[in-house]
């Protein structure tokens, strides 16, 4: 959406990289728009070489006031909830 595609973000080169021993990649993309599309792209190009595939958890951060969180924010923070 800015203008940045494929080649920009070297997805070739990453590509190449996984043909080694890789178990998983971790995608540590923003939450935003551009960074949601790019992550799904990524996880679409890799899930088919067998390699798993996770993103870095995101939501309310420690000391972070309910009242200022976007709501994208808050609906991630409670997906990864675990049970205490």
């Amino acid at each position: 959406m800015l203008g940045i595609g494929p080649g920009d973000i070297k997805l070739k080169e990453l590509m190449q990289r996984l043909q080694g021993d890789v178990e998983e990649v971790i995608i540590a993309t923003n939450s935003s728009l551009e960074g949601e599309t790019t992550a799904m792209y990524i996880s679409k190009l890799i899930k088919p070489t067998g390699i798993r595939v996770t993103r870095i958890a995101s939501g309310v951060p420690v000391g972070g006031d309910l009242e200022y969180i976007d709501e994208v924010t808050l609906l991630r923070a409670l997906e990864g909830r675990v049970e205490l």
